[in-house]
Order: structure tokens, then sequence, then C-alpha cells
């Protein structure tokens, strides 16, 4: 038997992986991730950077349209579509996480639904279910060829390397290419991979998202034309190995026919490793230091019967070495959404932090900015910047002289301590009813619970269309959750 080259053997298992090998628990995880990635998507429509986006996307037209998210009026050529509702979900920083550190859904699902609408054929809910899982798998697979990724990021933004190689991996298998085509279809995606970490707290980092969609689906659109690309891109150093200092690929086992009950020598990584949902739009680490200042917050006015700015003479926060999300002074909400000062003071101010938190009212009040002078941080050297073993802790200091800490280890959402059904769904309703029209937010709900049951997935096309008055001023949902 010959052995398969990497490339390759990724390109086999793109084409074979069959929807009998999906298990309960990887339906169950990724309906949920599906859910979500549609909620966040929807409530990321009413963000500048989105609109920006889709005002520029507009320029280009053509025979193929496919559906903008939230905007009953609009479409857009596939791979414009992919790139403005992928901008969509992270515009806020509010789509799910994984372990290694990447956004597994929010380029996978948009080129997916892009695709979708264009097909002579709509595809089942399974087929898209299967596709999703593909595209999802394949991000997992790569991130788990470097040590380096298991830390928070220092120098490229995980979706925009491993995001471009999802999105190709997904819509290759809905679009049902070759193994040749879909190893072609990676390495011409490879070609789009990458982006700096510093475009991070800005408006561009959702634009990392919208292009790993974008240019998926295009790599796959060229690769089914004939165009083809480096047949061991991911074997090389020189070829995928460049976003990694230390990268050590492996081969994707063989993707048997297999059974529900996942037989054979393939396994989902989603199987074994579950997603972290956000209870705010905010980057993952802002959970850890918000559920740490409440937690303070609580002991503090406990002792005292209230709480009151007056009373903190300083507070200490203890997290881990990352600079990209050190930000004492924040100017704009992308920069608030990256500040764990921000969000720790927001928490003691407020009770909670909540969609409202990042306007810029709130940002720029005078209570937060006087807290915010008085917030010092420390990096312990055993607080690792590792999503997976990080803690946050946060010690208010008051005026006599007494002090309140608390330390969070694993926050109400990490893939450790999930969110439950319930509120997860109570986060899409929160966010997609501030768009959709109270019977798309059931049919939705409906849908994606019973997706692997849907022969046609054309009415989620639909319900994502079935807007609230146009010219209706965007306000938070009063379903939003509070933390």
């Amino acid at each position: 038997m010959i052995r398969k080259g990497i490339t390759e053997s990724f390109g086999a298992a793109v084409h074979a992986l069959s929807s009998t090998q999906l298990t309960d628990g990887v339906i169950s995880r990724s309906k949920r991730m599906m859910l979500d990635t549609l909620g966040v998507g929807l409530l990321g429509t009413r963000t500048a950077v989105f609109k920006t986006a889709l005002q520029y996307s507009q320029l280009f037209t053509s025979e193929e349209r496919s559906s903008v998210w939230g905007k009953s009026d609009s479409v857009l050529p596939p791979p414009y579509a992919a790139f403005v509702n992928g901008i969509a979900v992270h515009s806020m920083d509010f789509d799910d996480t994984w372990h290694p550190a990447t956004h597994p859904s929010g380029a996978v699902l948009p080129a997916l639904l892009a695709l979708a609408d264009t097909l002579p054929a709509p595809p089942s809910g399974l087929d898209l279910l299967l596709a999703f899982n593909v595209g999802v798998e394949v991000q997992g697979r790569l991130m788990r060829f470097s040590r380096e990724a298991y830390n928070i990021p220092q120098r490229f933004h995980p979706p925009s390397v491993v995001g471009v190689m999802g999105s190709a991996a997904a819509s290759a298998k809905l679009l049902g290419l070759s193994p040749e085509q879909c190893s072609h279809a990676l390495a011409i995606a490879a070609s789009s991979a990458g982006a700096p970490l510093a475009n991070a707290a800005t408006q561009t980092k959702p634009l990392h998202v919208g292009n790993a969609a974008r240019r998926g689906l295009e790599a796959v659109r060229l690769a089914q034309t004939g165009l083809q690309g480096n047949p061991a891109i991911l074997d090389l150093d020189c070829g995928f190995g460049v976003y990694y200092t230390d990268y050590c690929p492996a081969a994707l086992a063989e993707a048997g026919s297999g059974s529900g009950s996942g037989s054979g020598s393939f396994r989902w990584i989603l199987e074994d490793q579950d997603v972290a949902f956000k209870r705010i739009p905010a980057h993952l680490a802002m959970h850890w230091a918000v559920d740490a200042a409440l937690e303070a917050r609580a002991l503090l006015q406990s002792a005292a019967g209230t709480f009151d700015l007056s009373q903190i003479r300083r507070v200490t926060l203890r997290v881990p070495p990352s600079r990209y999300i050190n930000l004492p002074s924040p100017a704009t909400e992308h920069q608030a959404r990256h500040s764990f000062q921000f969000n720790a003071c927001s928490a003691l101010l407020d009770g909670g932090v909540t969609v409202s938190s990042f306007g810029e009212a709130e940002i720029q009040r005078p209570a937060l900015r006087e807290l915010l002078s008085r917030v010092s941080m420390e990096t312990p050297q055993d607080n690792r910047p590792s999503f997976d073993e990080m803690y946050c802790e946060v010690e208010i200091h008051t005026q006599d002289g007494r002090s309140y800490a608390a330390r969070c280890d694993t926050f109400y959402g990490h893939w450790r301590k999930p969110l439950s059904q319930q509120h997860l769904e109570e986060k899409f309703r929160g966010n997609a009813a501030a768009v959709l029209l109270p019977e798309a937010v059931d049919g939705l709900v409906d849908l994606i619970g019973d997706v692997e049951t849907v022969r046609h997935v054309s009415r989620l096309a639909s319900y994502v269309r079935m807007t609230r008055d146009s010219q209706q001023q965007f306000k938070p949902s009063k379903t939003s959750m509070r933390v």
C-alpha cells in the first residue's frame, strides 16, 4: 500500500467523509455552534464595520446571488455574501472559540450558506451538517500541528490562518469535489491565509473571518475550474508551516465508510473537544476577568452593605501575559472588547456586562475612566497564556485598608463548563430578535434543532432575511444575557 502524503491524505478525507460517520455527540455540538453563529452574525449586521463592508461589496454583481443575513433587500455574489456575513459573525467578537485557539464557525457557515444559495439542487440539512463538520475538523487538525497554537497567539490571528482552510474544505465537501481537487483547493486557500495580530482591537479584525470565508470559497471554485496548487502544501515548512515556528504535520486518518457510532480509524476532534460560547461580545479572555470581578464585587458589597466607586482605592488584575489584550485606556469599542481593564471595571461598576456596555457613551463615561485610572495589572509566572490553563484574579483594595479578591479558573461558557441548551437558545433569541421577526427567530431555532432531518436548507436563507422594519433604530434586546 502506497502511503499518502499529508496534503493528499487531507484531500482524500475531505472527499471520503460521509454523514454516516457523524456521531450523536458531534451532531449535537455542531448544531449548537451553527445556532450561535447565526445569532451573533445577525446581531453583527447592525455594526459599523458590517455596514462598511456591505457598502463596498455592493459594488460587485454577478448572475449568482446569495443572501445577506439580516437584509431582506440585499443579495451579493457568493464570495461577497460569505465575506460580509463572516464579518458580521466576528464584528463584535461574540462568536465561538475552540482550543487550540481559533474561532471555528465564522469562516465555515457563511461560506456554506452562500454556496448553498447557488446550487441547482438545494443541499439537505444533513449535507450542510457534514460539510460544516468537515470544515471545523480541518481547522482542528491544522491547529494541532503546533504546540505554539495552544497558547494565546502572538503573531497571526488564528482564524485568518486555519479559517480559510476550513472554508475551503467545507465548500469542497458541499460541492462534491474529487480528492485531487480537494487537495488543490487547500493549496490555493493557503495562499490567502494569515493576518497579523497587530490588527486585533481594530475594525479590520472582523475582516479576518470574512476574508477566510470568502477566500476559501473562491479557492474551491478555482480548483473546480482546474487551477492547481502545490500538492504538498501541508507537508512543507515553506508551505503551511510558515505560520508556526514548531510545525509538525501528520497525515489525516483514512475516512472509511463507518457508521453513526464512529467506526473505523477516523474520529472527529469535536467528539472530544467542545467549544466555548461567549456570554458577552468580547475577546474570550475577558470572560475570566468579568467573572472574577463580579465575585470580588459581591464580596465587597456583602461586607460593606453597598457598592460605590468612592470605596475603591485601587484594583489589581492578575492575568496571563498577552500584549494585545492589555489596553489600559481603550478609546473605541474594538479596543474595549480586548481590554482586561475595561471589562473588569465595567463589571465592577455595573454589576454585569452586556451588548450595550461597549457603546461609545459607556466607554467614555467619567466614572469608568476614573476607575480605569486605579487599575494595575500583574502577570504571575504560573498564569500561562493558554485558554485551557489561564486564570484571572481581581482584587479590590478599599479606602479603609481592606481587600476583596476573587479568582476565576473556568468561566461559565468555557468548554469545560458549557452553556446549557436553555442559555444558548436565550443568547440566540436575544441576538436574533434584534434583527428578525419573531416567526423567523422561532423558525431558525426549530430548523437548526432538527437540521439533520431537513430536506432542503433553502428555508434557512428565507428566515435570515425576514427582518424587522429596516428604519427602526437598533436597540439591544432586553433578553441579552447579563453576566
